[in-house]
């Protein structure tokens, strides 16, 4: 009987693993132990064993280009009319411009109540 070439061999199908199969593992008893003593650190506040060697200071350029982070996730919907070129403007900056548009305004609107304008 002459010898099957591999390339003619049915290609084993694909194993499917979801959360569930992941989370349902039980945990060494190393794990476990490491997993107590993280939760303990964290829940006593003590973050003094976290190495930050690694991370680099942030310039002064970096500094000066933070944004307001969005800490709000309550929004309500409006509609708003702009010309053309703002929109084109926004857009061109990459997805997520009508996210950008709050964040411009929520900006300005810091800004002016530091301030002190009405």
């Amino acid at each position: 009987m002459a010898k099957k070439l591999s390339a003619s061999s049915r290609p084993e199908k694909p194993v499917q693993v979801n959360s569930a199969d992941i989370s349902g593992k039980p945990l060494s008893k190393r794990n476990q132990a490491v997993a107590k003593r993280l939760a303990a650190e964290q829940a006593a506040g003590d973050f003094s064993n976290i190495n930050y060697d690694d991370i680099p200071p942030l310039t002064d350029e970096q500094l000066a280009s933070m944004v307001r982070a969005r800490d709000r996730p309550l929004k309500v919907a409006v509609n708003v009319r702009l010309d053309p070129a703002v929109l084109a403007w926004l857009k061109a900056k990459g997805t997520g411009h009508l996210t950008r548009i709050n964040d411009i305004l929520a900006n300005v609107m810091e800004a002016e109540r530091r301030v002190g304008g009405k």
